[in-house]
């Protein structure tokens, strides 16, 4: 089979497609034949040097394909499933940027008939990660759906992002008033799109001033990808009580506050990464995703404020460039047809 992968880290020239046995499954383990394998910040920034420890890696830890092979004490899955992956290369070298991969049953997860590959690819780190940062306030909910977030109201700080768009998407469905902010107007019709009621040009306009404005009570939630640079916007906006979920450190490594306009709020402040997210955190994240993606709430392309970049397995590295480049959407890389 074919595969992506590195053997030292560096920049994307180090990634080479090479032909690799056909790993076979061991108990709780499934081999998924992937259709498609999304790209996702991390998998630059592992490559780059921030993160190795194995001989030889193949990145990706979002896809979507079928169930090709079954191993000993497997339930739940089956030969042909439709399914797609989270987290697949956490914990282990090789992850979805291949033909073929082995994975145990927690990392995997149904496709609904509702979705395509390129949403099942698109979904994993970007909507689980927005599912925890909508669900870490202190009176809930733990769980998203249609009236969970009722009478709340969400700011979601760059929200043409992937995971932004994600947290639009998934505050919507569940009842919450959303407020975006982005900084060009082509992000700002990419976050209309994906169904934010508001959105805020933070280079042209004072966020907290404009927010102040279409939300005189402030919000309940921020989703935040820049604190660094935020951190006083949300002290300002953020209601008592509020909840201010940061999974980025976008515009800086190092934030900085007054801590009484904090204490002042009785604010909580969740800072979230997947990679050691308890891991019922992360089944009910994929069961609430599902749903939405049933109810036709959890979309992908332009139309959903979340345009698709294709590139060919042999183009992995132009993939990865293009991610730490920011680009616009979400990068899928085409391994196979549907």
């Amino acid at each position: 089979m074919r595969a992506v992968v590195y053997r030292e880290t560096g920049p994307s020239s180090v990634l080479q497609v090479v032909e690799r046995d056909v790993p076979e499954p061991g108990p709780g383990e499934v081999r998924v034949r992937l259709v498609r394998s999304g790209v996702n910040p991390t998998d630059w920034k592992f490559r780059a040097g921030m993160m190795s420890g194995y001989a030889e890696v193949t990145p990706g830890q979002d896809g979507a394909g079928y169930v090709d092979a079954v191993g000993p004490e497997v339930q739940g899955f089956a030969v042909g499933d439709r399914v797609w992956l989270v987290l697949a290369q956490h914990e282990r070298p090789y992850g979805t940027a291949a033909q073929l991969t082995v994975q145990p049953t927690a990392k995997v997860a149904p496709l609904p008939e509702a979705a395509d590959f390129d949403l099942g690819a698109s979904v994993g780190v970007p909507a689980v990660t927005a599912h925890r940062a909508l669900t870490a306030s202190e009176f809930g909910p733990a769980r998203l759906g249609p009236g969970a977030l009722t009478g709340r109201t969400v700011l979601v700080a760059g929200g043409a992002g992937a995971v932004g768009n994600a947290a639009i998407q998934l505050a919507r469905w569940s009842g919450a008033t959303v407020v975006a902010t982005v900084s060009s107007e082509e992000k700002a019709a990419l976050a209309v799109a994906a169904g934010a009621h508001h959105v805020v040009n933070y280079r042209v306009a004072d966020v907290a001033e404009e927010v102040r404005a279409l939300c005189p009570d402030g919000v309940d939630i921020s989703v935040e990808v820049a604190p660094a640079q935020n951190v006083a916007v949300d002290l300002d906006l953020v209601k008592v009580h509020g909840l201010v979920s940061i999974y980025a450190n976008n515009g800086g490594d190092e934030m900085t506050m007054p801590l009484r306009a904090a204490f002042g709020k009785n604010l909580r402040f969740q800072f979230l990464i997947l990679y050691t997210l308890d891991p019922g955190l992360v089944r009910a994240a994929v069961e609430d995703v599902n749903a939405a993606i049933t109810d036709g709430a959890l979309r992908v392309g332009e139309e959903a404020g979340l345009p698709l970049h294709h590139y060919p397995l042999e183009q992995a590295a132009a993939a990865h460039d293009a991610v730490e480049h920011g680009a616009v959407g979400k990068v899928l890389l085409d391994i196979a047809d549907a």
